[in-house]
């Protein structure tokens, strides 16, 4: 299953979620696989494309840094792939 997941946190949160992640990387658990990761260039926003076994898999992706911010995580499909199926096929 492919995750979004949308990481926000207050200016004075940002030293440490950037020394985290220049420490530790992405913390990712086993079942997960990272296919992209965008900082919007006005701070204060990440986001998080990801693939995982299962919801469980994608929680602890980011449970991980859950306190430092607020996360929103979204299942999503390709948008090909939703044409198809609206489209009966």
């Amino acid at each position: 299953m492919l995750f979004m997941t949308v990481y926000t946190y207050e200016p004075h949160k940002r030293d440490e979620v950037v020394r985290r992640r220049a420490e530790k990387g992405p913390l990712l658990p086993a079942g997960v696989k990272s296919l992209g990761e965008w900082g919007f260039i006005g701070g204060g926003r990440v986001f998080r494309l990801f693939e995982g076994d299962d919801a469980a898999a994608a929680f602890r992706a980011a449970y991980a840094w859950s306190d430092l911010g607020k996360v929103e995580i979204y299942p999503v499909l390709e948008t090909d792939k939703i044409v198809q199926v609206a489209a009966g096929k």
